[in-house]
């Protein structure tokens, strides 16, 4: 299990393939699940330039590493790579990219996606919006989106 915390633009395809090469058991993979969320140019119906994304660092890490962990738990799963990003974005940027090797795709898509959903309602993460208006906007975390 890997989490990782970038205030810099990564990427995920790169991310992916140097955990990959960490891997033990490599032969017993028979499924990846992949998320990559990314940033939108708008939200509500409204045109967004930039975002904001902080997080309260120790915190946030802990959290993440808890979701991992009951993931862990309840399936069976060969390893996990989070990465999460802070600071400023821009459209098209990625923010959160969660992947899942396990034996099977079932607990592959499963573990993900609930990873995913867990990290966007519990991990301490705020957003804030610069609109294309000139103003700005604190987003809900637990938004649907």
């Amino acid at each position: 299990m890997q989490i990782k915390i970038y205030s810099d633009n990564f990427d995920p395809w790169q991310e992916i393939q140097e955990f990959q090469m960490t891997l033990g058991q490599r032969e017993k993979i028979g499924a990846t699940s992949i998320f990559i969320g990314s940033m939108r140019d708008f939200n509500e119906g409204v045109k967004v330039k930039t975002m904001l994304l902080e997080h309260y660092s120790g915190m946030t890490e802990k959290q993440l590493n808890n979701i991992v962990t009951e993931a862990m738990q309840k399936w069976q799963l060969n390893d996990v790579l989070v990465v999460h990003r802070v600071g400023d974005l821009l459209p098209e940027q990625p923010i959160v990219l969660v992947v899942v090797w396990s034996s099977h795709r079932g607990a592959a898509f499963d573990a993900c996606r609930y990873i995913m959903e867990a990290l966007k309602s519990r991990a301490p993460f705020w957003k804030k919006e610069r609109l294309h208006t000139d103003s700005e906007r604190w987003v809900d975390q637990n938004t649907k989106g």
